[in-house]
């Protein structure tokens, strides 16, 4: 009958480490879902700061980054809800 006391025990135990397993999954697609969607601009701050952590020049990537900003910005200015929904007319 000891065995069926420390049976609910490694059970738990199991239970325990499969809710984390699934807590690390559920981080790594949403940390996999930002960098998807906030595109160039933090891909390239990354692999500035990782040059720089590295002690080398991350001035290029930085450029980078500031480059890809602007340019999504200067695309969010041009969309309007016509853009979006792809039905734009020219005033008919």
């Amino acid at each position: 009958m000891e065995f069926s006391r420390n049976l609910p025990a490694k059970r738990q135990a199991g239970q325990g480490m499969t809710e984390y397993i699934v807590v690390v999954a559920l981080v790594a697609v949403a940390a996999i879902a930002v960098y998807q969607y906030f595109g160039q601009v933090v891909r390239s701050q990354t692999a500035a700061m990782a040059r720089e952590l590295a002690g080398e020049d991350g001035g290029a990537q930085s450029r980078a980054a500031r480059q890809a900003a602007q340019k999504a910005a200067a695309q969010s200015k041009a969309r309007s809800l016509k853009s979006f929904t792809g039905n734009a007319t020219d005033g008919k």
